[in-house]
């Protein structure tokens, strides 16, 4: 399952330009909630890509979202990460004042959820289910611990996974306009061509890359490879997966399937050039399920359905 980022922040922020210019969408709805993939930007395929002459390149992604006001802040309780974005043009900007409010926000959603759900609980656990009597007592320490001006993230206890607060998720702040990054160029060079967009910024890369690598290290994500011919593909995994995660990353059935894994470091199939002088030097490797799986690895999973 891909993760999930969603795009939050105050009115006229420039929420929807973020979007466009992270998925290359053609232009999100103002007002709507937005939907789409974003590609991470990784030179190592293309490189990988050249050595095996793949057919077809393709990068991780990331799945965004990009939600109207704090009054769907619901919808973004499943996400992996937020990515809120500041107004810093105008005479008037305060982004630091204004990212200090939007947290407070979270904290006031946070405190409303677990209020809800303790009530619900509660009716629910007058049945004389031991286990939500048990969730029941917990919310009740939780939202006390809240209202004496804690935060979920330093609360001691174990939080119910149904809870999913928001302001436990990376939080990654981006300015838009001086001193940040504008966002309204980026969407509109997100409707050129990488050549294009490429030839406008000089050579230059994009600011939007800098987000990514952000992205990558508040969630401590890793990249792996799956180089062929056919196809030879960027995925992401949590820095400390295995391979068995990485297999179902790729595919349930190939998961399920697993058998073993042969892990090449992907600058060893750049600099010897094939997957066979790869093996013929000894610088494959087999693993099994449990192989935590590293940054830079091509892996070619074998499994039997």
């Amino acid at each position: 399952m891909a993760l999930e980022v969603g795009i939050v922040g105050p009115s006229g922020s420039g929420k929807t330009s973020l979007f466009t210019a992270l998925t290359k969408a053609g232009g999100g709805e103002y007002g709507k909630t937005n939907v789409g993939m974003a590609p991470i930007a990784d030179e190592r395929l293309g490189r990988l890509a050249a050595v095996v002459k793949a057919r077809k390149v393709t990068p991780a992604t990331v799945r965004v979202q990009d939600v109207p006001g704090s009054a769907q802040f619901g919808a973004l309780r499943q996400v992996d990460a937020l990515l809120v974005v500041l107004r810093g043009f105008g005479v008037d900007a305060t982004p630091d004042d204004d990212l200090e409010t939007f947290k407070l926000e979270l904290l006031v959603a946070d405190r409303d959820h677990v209020e809800k759900r303790l009530e619900r609980v509660s009716k629910q656990a007058k049945s004389g289910d031991p286990r939500l009597r048990a969730e029941a007592d917990e919310l009740e320490r939780i939202l006390a611990h809240v209202d004496a001006g804690g935060v979920l993230a330093d609360y001691g206890g174990e939080l119910p996974g149904e809870l999913e607060p928001l302001t436990t998720k990376p939080l990654i702040a981006i300015v838009n306009g001086p001193g940040g990054i504008d966002l309204q160029l980026e969407a509109e060079l997100a409707e050129l061509s990488d050549e294009e967009a490429a030839e406008f910024r000089g050579g230059g890369s994009s600011a939007l890359e800098d987000v990514a690598a952000r992205l990558a290290s508040a969630l401590d994500l890793i990249t792996f490879f799956t180089a062929g011919e056919q196809e030879t593909r960027a995925w992401t995994l949590r820095r400390g997966q295995t391979a068995l995660d990485a297999a179902g990353t790729i595919h349930t059935d190939i998961a399920r399937g697993f058998i073993r894994c042969e892990v090449v470091d992907w600058r060893d199939l750049v600099e010897l050039g094939s997957h066979a002088e790869v093996a013929r030097q000894g610088k494959q490797r087999l693993e099994g399920k449990t192989y935590v799986v590293a940054d830079g690895d091509v892996l070619n999973v074998r499994f039997n359905v």
